[in-house]
């Protein structure tokens, strides 16, 4: 039985779905001001483990994730740069796709932007005003009563007294009450607008998601994902709207990634450590930043380092390594399943089982790696043909799910390779040439100069290893 850590209750529950066999996850996305940073990369490689998993687990899911495309950053970012705001979005949204497609993430099933919305958003507003949980200010500006909502702070664990109590400044003009927000926003100069009942104006950030989320998955769905940052306001204030203009519970299941940090830092363009997806992936394979990704739970913060990249690195490298020794033995054999491969299957299933617990995955794996590499050094312990090919079948489905693992094991060494040449500042040709002219010097029994050269990879960072095929080469 799978069991999930739902925010709303603090603690584990199991996963029944209200519709047997289906599932719709709603995630907030990305507000599109700027390029994708590793913070959204953390998110989106957590909720595609999520859905992937799920599908896995014979689920029908209906995934939907937005873009918020107007909101106050968007406006003034494209003022700042003297663009339009729909030129400034597209951009990057273009960027946040190619990010995505590079790391392997699966695209949702509907990407809806808040800005194709707008009847949806008028009419839930209106439904609001209807039921007493909105009024419209004099300037055409409509806010929810957080007061008329009892259920307001359940999410966050938080009172509406307390909140109040903290409060130390008099409402905005037009509000009723300084915790009460903003549904629709009265048109200001320079800015984008629409039609409404109300003038000209554009959506608050909240309404959005609760219209694109009911329009797709109705007006009550199972897991509704994002980051820890969102559970308030932002979600907190999406199901006091949600529910006031349905009467129905909002969200069976909330699920929130950890905060990620920058070597230990919270990342910021002031501290001069914000690093975008594409200035990660300038350094590392995508296959390496989303393994480093996986490799903590995804409810835990994750500390981003290039020292800790470098480790994913090692590790994806042994995994194919490890795949292209098997591969050999396996030949063209048909897959035989195995005690130890099922064993390994199991353990995978039942780490995810436990809120997808990614990091005891990975720790089988490497588990299950190491006993092939020492399986494979002696004859006797060696598998048979499709025992391995059995064993390679069973990286294959686990490495499916975590978005890992599904290339040639050669090409994908040789691609990672071709990053470690760029980061040192190396060519295949030159280190290539160093091991010929060694091998020459051991053809010819001058095991000195062999040595001499030797020493010359090992300075740059090469080990060497001789093999029945030839003489391999691989980053230290």
């Amino acid at each position: 039985m799978l069991r999930v850590y739902n925010t709303l209750s603090e603690k584990k529950e199991d996963f029944i779905p209200l519709q047997e066999g289906k599932v719709g996850l709603y995630a907030c996305g990305m507000t599109v001001y700027d390029k994708p940073h590793i913070g959204h990369a953390r998110k989106e490689v957590a909720i595609d483990l999520i859905v992937s998993y799920l599908r896995y687990s014979g689920y029908q899911v209906t995934y939907v994730r937005n873009f918020t495309d107007v909101d106050d950053n968007i406006i003034r970012r494209a003022n700042d740069r003297g663009v339009s705001c729909d030129e400034l979005t597209a951009e990057n949204i273009a960027a946040f796709y190619r990010a995505v497609d590079a790391l392997g993430l699966t695209r949702p099933d509907v990407e809806p932007k808040a800005t194709e919305h707008m009847a949806e958003i008028i009419t839930i507003v209106e439904k609001l005003i209807e039921k007493g949980h909105a009024y419209a200010a004099a300037d055409g500006s409509v806010y929810f009563a957080v007061e008329s909502f009892t259920g307001y702070g359940k999410l966050s664990n938080r009172k509406l007294d307390e909140l109040l109590a903290g409060t130390r400044f008099e409402p905005e003009a037009g509000k009723r009450n300084p915790l009460d927000f903003a549904l629709w926003k009265s048109a200001k100069p320079g800015e984008p607008s629409w039609a409404s009942p109300w003038g000209k104006g554009r959506p608050g950030w909240h309404i959005e998601c609760s219209a694109m989320s009911s329009k797709y998955l109705g007006d009550s769905f199972d897991i509704h994902a994002g980051g820890r940052d969102l559970i308030f306001p932002h979600h907190e204030n999406e199901i006091a709207q949600s529910e006031a203009a349905s009467g129905k519970p909002f969200v069976k299941y909330w699920v929130h990634n950890g905060f990620l940090t920058v070597e230990g830092e919270k990342m910021s363009k002031s501290l001069g450590n914000f690093i975008t997806v594409d200035d990660a992936l300038d350094q590392y394979h995508p296959e390496v930043l989303r393994l480093f990704m996986l490799s903590t739970h995804y409810r835990t913060p994750i500390d981003f380092s290039y020292a800790g990249l470098a480790d994913a690195e090692r590790r994806v490298s042994y995994f194919y390594e490890t795949m292209k020794l098997v591969a050999k033995i396996a030949g063209d054999a048909a897959p035989k399943k195995s005690e130890r491969s099922e064993a390994f299957i199991a353990e995978f299933r039942e780490s995810m089982e436990d809120d997808f617990n990614s990091p005891k995955v990975l720790a089988a794996l490497i588990a299950f790696c190491k006993f092939l590499n020492e399986a494979a050094v002696s004859k006797k312990t060696r598998p048979a043909a499709d025992e391995a090919a059995g064993y390679l079948a069973a990286i294959g489905e686990v490495g499916k799910v975590f978005g890992i693992l599904q290339a040639l094991p050669a090409e994908r060494i040789a691609a990672i390779q071709d990053i470690q040449l760029k980061r040192a500042k190396l060519t295949r040709g030159e280190i290539d040439a160093l091991i010929a002219e060694r091998n020459a010097h051991r053809k010819e029994k001058n095991f000195a100069a062999a040595d001499e050269v030797r020493g010359k990879l090992d300075a740059l960072g090469i080990l060497i290893k001789d093999t029945p095929d030839g003489t391999e080469w691989s980053f230290k």
